[in-house]
């Protein structure tokens, strides 16, 4: 299938630009699409942006190192005799007042590496695992996103389908006018009928080949939709499959699926909010860290003259830091209860779409059997008039408005397949479950 598929789309790209048209089976369009839709190569980026984002949080764990070297002059007598006793230079002259109190300007290059080691941090652990969350929330959106790419691709390639067939009909339909006309002309030149005979059929001819321009263009707009899904080019007109009622092996569901990835991202980021919560709580336990630094000082650049260290564990607390702390965390529960209320509208919005959808298969399943009926009944009604046309006992009108009569019943007929089909395809969209 990979081979086919390549192979597909180098035919896309090369051959089929001559002729602007190409023949395209549902499957090789679903599976183009989740491959190259834009859409959902920008949710496959974002669920990658959120695991960046939480690698980031590494840093509650791992040490941070810093080195640098800095270069120092003064003539401060603080600092001067300071530099001397860093660079471990201190001599019995260092302690003459005069010099003491009016020291020359003293050099210091001071090389230094700081070390600083998270111990416990028991907010930024918890902060940690919301960022987790926020992975498993981008998951289910890209999981979410590809079954509603699969909805659109199905319905896209139904409506060209449709489009496809409505060409079809306007063809027989133009074809039988033309026959009419060629029929009423000869019988006009023959004298047997009136000139509004041949103009009216003229009129029906005119107006056929008006929708049949317009069908065509719809066929193109229908082409170009698909395209934009699949993320391929536009202006390659597809040739589909005839449009066939599917079959629904499945049973009916009557309620929707807890485990839709739309919901299990919305569970997904109230978890992460909880986490945020616990993150601001924690904020008022204590925090131990550790740190090291190691100190090279030299009178002269690039020297290596004495070197020392400094090794520590801060214990901190912070006791109170306004109300800043206590309405971040109001700010979490609030925004977790927002979300607790979005997931229940959309669990009984969703349902609503279900029951409604439901009802639209009964209406679509009963109306292809009408329409059936009718076209086989319309089919039957024009053979007979075609007969008496014939004959001369039925005038040309009778024959047109026969001939719109089942053109009509065969686009509603296909109407109402488009409708069933589409509509299964929202039932599997609504009652889907699914694993990231």
């Amino acid at each position: 299938m990979k081979e086919y598929l390549g192979l597909l789309l180098v035919t896309w790209g090369l051959s089929v630009s001559a002729q602007e048209i190409a023949p395209l089976k549902l499957q090789d369009a679903l599976e183009v699409a989740l491959k190259s839709n834009r859409e959902l190569v920008i949710a496959k980026l974002d669920e990658e942006g959120s695991a960046a984002k939480f690698n980031q949080t590494n840093a509650v764990f791992l040490p941070q190192i810093n080195v640098s070297y800095t270069a120092f002059t003064s003539n401060n007598p603080l600092n001067a005799f300071g530099f001397k006793l860093q660079q471990q230079g201190i001599t019995q002259s260092d302690f003459d007042p005069s010099r003491l109190n009016n020291p020359s300007a003293t050099p210091n290059f001071m090389a230094k590496a700081e070390l600083n080691q998270p111990l416990i941090n028991m907010d930024m652990i918890y902060a940690r695992m919301a960022a987790h969350e926020q992975i498993n929330v981008y998951a289910y959106k890209t999981k979410r996103t590809k079954e509603f790419i699969i909805l659109e691709v199905q319905k896209a390639y139904t409506q060209l389908q449709l489009a496809h067939e409505a060409v079809n009909v306007l063809n027989e339909a133009l074809q039988t006018s033309n026959a009419i006309y060629t029929s009423t002309n000869n019988r006009f030149e023959k004298g047997l009928l009136q000139k509004s005979d041949v103009l009216q059929v003229q009129v029906q001819v005119t107006a056929t080949e008006s929708k049949l321009s317009e069908a065509k263009s719809n066929v193109k707009n229908a082409s170009d939709y698909l395209s934009l899904l699949m993320g391929t080019k536009t202006g390659i007109v597809y040739a589909t499959d005839s449009i066939s009622r599917v079959n629904n092996e499945q049973a009916i569901e009557l309620q929707v699926n807890e485990g839709r990835a739309d919901f299990q991202s919305m569970k997904a980021a109230i978890r992460a909010q909880d986490r945020m919560i616990s993150s601001g709580r924690m904020a008022y336990i204590p925090k131990l860290n550790a740190f090291a630094n190691y100190f090279i000082n030299d009178k002269s650049a690039l020297g290596f003259g004495s070197n020392s260290y400094l090794l520590g564990a801060q214990f901190s607390w912070n006791v109170f830091s306004g109300t800043s702390a206590k309405y971040k965390v109001s700010e979490y529960q609030v925004g977790r209860n927002k979300l607790e209320q979005q997931l229940k509208y959309q669990k009984e919005q969703s349902q609503l779409e279900l029951d409604k959808a439901n009802r639209q298969l009964n209406d679509a399943s009963f109306s292809i059997k009408q329409y059936e009926t009718s076209v086989s009944q319309a089919s039957e009604a024009l053979r007979i008039l075609k007969n008496r046309f014939e004959q001369g006992l039925v005038t040309s009108n009778d024959l047109l408005q026969a001939q719109a009569s089942l053109s009509q019943q065969k686009l509603m007929r296909a109407q109402a397949i488009f409708q069933y089909n589409t509509t299964i395809s929202y039932l599997q969209f609504l009652t889907s479950t699914s694993e990231k």
